[in-house]
């Protein structure tokens, strides 16, 4: 069965070129565009694609907002294109529960990559992403650190010890494969624990629940 994938970009040629792009890969199929965050809010609940490609600079309503829509209607799973030095933006995407972050300067293969990747229920977010974002989130814990300790803990109190080593490896950006031979279990039963840790923590996405663990230092977060 084809991952089937919802483009949104406010620029023609960007979406054309991400559209032949993908469609040159073996089992995506790209089955909708939208030019602004509204059209693709639209377009998603009607087609109901495994991933949506999503800008975040867009007209009308921007990629955020279309995100946080998306996720909450649980109508698919969203892959951010963000730019360099837009990190205030990646982490309101994150906030709003994006799967994954990819610059646009991403080669074909580790965009195929990282559709397939969301489609399969993980998460990808490009390593220079990850290093300022979760350099700007350690700053931002730092100061707001005696409001959110209480609430952190109250959500690793409900984690079995081996969902708090899920939960480690997740906040190390691991995929399934990666989570299961690192605990010596299945991909299905690493799977089972992910979603598990996710309902438990009361997050939506693989990458909020990295969040969790760089911010209960399960992982050096720098």
């Amino acid at each position: 069965m084809s991952i089937r994938v919802v483009l949104a970009d406010d620029h023609g040629t960007v979406r054309s070129g991400l559209k032949a792009l993908l469609e040159r890969a073996e089992g995506i199929e790209v089955v909708g565009e939208a030019s602004d965050g509204a059209a693709a809010v639209v377009n998603v609940r009607a087609l109901r694609p495994d991933v949506v490609l999503m800008d975040v600079r867009m007209p009308v309503v921007d990629g955020v907002a279309a995100t946080r829509e998306i996720v909450s209607e649980g109508t698919a799973a969203v892959l951010v294109l963000t730019t360099f030095d837009e990190d205030e933006v990646v982490l309101s995407a994150i906030r709003a529960g994006a799967a994954g972050f990819l610059l646009k300067t991403a080669e074909a293969a580790e965009l195929v990559a990282a559709v397939r990747r969301v489609a399969a229920g993980e998460g990808v977010v490009a390593p220079e992403v990850t290093r300022r974002v979760f350099r700007e989130l350690a700053t931002a814990s730092a100061r707001n650190r005696p409001a959110e300790d209480g609430q952190t803990t109250a959500q690793l109190e409900r984690l079995t010890v081996r969902e708090r080593d899920v939960l480690t490896q997740l906040g190390a950006g691991a995929s399934n494969s990666q989570l299961a031979r690192e605990l010596g279990i299945s991909e299905a039963t690493a799977k089972t624990h992910v979603s598990r840790v996710l309902a438990k923590l009361g997050v939506q996405s693989r990458t909020q629940a990295a969040l969790v663990a760089r911010d209960a230092g399960l992982m050096d977060s720098t």
